[in-house]
């Protein structure tokens, strides 16, 4: 009797382990194409058939239908701080200068988890700002469990050159906890083998920053040292980002051989044909100026200040020159969870929204190398969102997120 009572308790198991699942919708974005009165079917954690739902031959156990929505794939986010919130709830320097590492990953937890919430199954972490190796702690809890959140990329400390990053202003003799770790000439061998045994999944590097005679930005490595860091991360499998946003900068970054510049507003045409040519991508960040110009004053409407001037005209420079655009927009200065402001801007701004949709999904997956992410693909990962509306025709509709689906589990419906 016991028996039988196990055998039909793991067969019960067993079925509901392997429910088939149609999800439907008005509209599907592919992660290439948008597509009318598609669906996706899931079966565990992958897609198993992707197309018409008139179409459809797989047989499912449940559907999940939702009217006037669009199915699109997990959103990727380019450029995150989940150790990090906006600056006009607490200064960086505060945040980096008087704030725990504890309190700090376990903010970070919980901001992690709004990312996911708001339709993006997968962030690249672009450093701890301070925070040590918190930003491994926190893709480690949600690796195990523990927390709820997406899947995470992590830099840990960013690298810097030495005496050129923050917090600065204080005696000379006092030293106080920077927001990156300072290396230069061989010594980045070691640093950059360092970082990658506590946890990083790539480098960042600050190939500029404001550290000028008058604190405009200046380029901070020699292309040697920038390919000496590229060189000793390549050995490993990892790519190298870089902080860049004056010319100089991003073209030493760019000959160094980084997989994308972050920022990149003072970019030149010529600079942006040599990313092109050398395939680096642009990952131009408009929140953030957005954001931060905001907090010193700025009300939204016109005039616009000389900020938004620039960047507005640096990313129309980007998208005539034809250069990759990845998308974030270095979300911690801005609220988590309202991560697809740098999605409505880059629409604003002239990119064209099934482009915008791209750059979100099947781009990013491409650069950051993740594999069956991306696309709603035969075979892919279930990293699955719908919105209400048609993002195509509302870039908007990317705020309305009503399910997430990560790794075939169901976070949000």
């Amino acid at each position: 009797m016991k028996f039988r009572l196990l055998l039909t308790i793991l067969f019960s198991c067993h079925l509901a382990f392997s429910q088939t699942t149609l999800i439907s919708a008005d509209h599907l974005f592919d992660g290439n194409e948008m597509h009318n009165n598609w669906g996706v079917v899931v079966e565990e954690n992958r897609i198993v058939e992707v197309g018409p739902i008139s179409k459809i031959k797989t047989k499912y156990d449940t559907t999940i239908t939702y009217s006037g929505g669009t199915i699109i794939p997990g959103m990727i986010e380019g450029h995150s701080h989940v150790l990090l919130y906006p600056y006009d709830q607490a200064d960086w320097n505060d945040q980096v200068l008087k704030e725990s590492r504890s309190l700090r990953a376990i903010r970070g937890s919980v901001m992690a988890k709004r990312n996911l919430m708001a339709g993006f199954t997968s962030i690249r972490d672009l450093g701890s700002e301070g925070a040590e190796y918190a930003d491994v702690a926190v893709k480690q809890s949600i690796e195990q469990g523990i927390t709820i959140g997406p899947r995470m990329l992590v830099a840990g400390k960013a690298i810097v050159a030495t005496g050129s990053y923050g917090p600065k202003g204080f005696h000379p003799d006092f030293e106080v906890p920077l927001g990156a770790e300072p290396a230069d000439g061989n010594d980045l061998i070691r640093v950059v083998r360092d970082q990658i045994g506590k946890g990083a999944d790539f480098i960042k590097v600050y190939a500029d920053y404001r550290w000028g005679p008058n604190k405009e930005a200046m380029p901070t490595f020699s292309i040697e040292e920038l390919k000496l860091i590229v060189e000793t991360a390549k050995s490993s499998g990892r790519d190298v980002v870089a902080h860049a946003s004056t010319n100089e900068g991003m073209r030493r970054a760019t000959l160094a051989g980084v997989v994308s510049i972050e920022h990149g507003t003072d970019a030149t045409d010529e600079v942006l044909k040599l990313m092109k040519e050398r395939n680096v991508a642009l990952c131009p960040t408009l929140a953030a100026t957005y954001s931060i110009t905001k907090y010193r004053g700025w009300d939204g409407s016109s005039p616009e200040p000389e900020e938004i001037k620039a960047k507005r005209a640096s990313f129309d420079k980007a998208l005539k020159s034809g250069v990759t655009i990845i998308a974030g927009g270095d979300v911690g200065v801005f609220p988590h969870g309202e991560n697809a402001l740098e999605l409505t801007m880059m629409s604003e701004y002239g990119m064209l929204n099934i482009d915008v949709l791209k750059s979100i999904t099947s781009v990013n997956a491409r650069v950051f190398k993740l594999k069956e992410l991306g696309e709603l693909k035969t075979g892919y990962l279930a990293d699955i969102v719908v919105v209400d509306g048609n993002p195509s025709e509302d870039i908007n509709a990317l705020k309305n997120v009503k399910f997430v689906m990560k790794d075939g589990d169901i976070y949000k419906k």
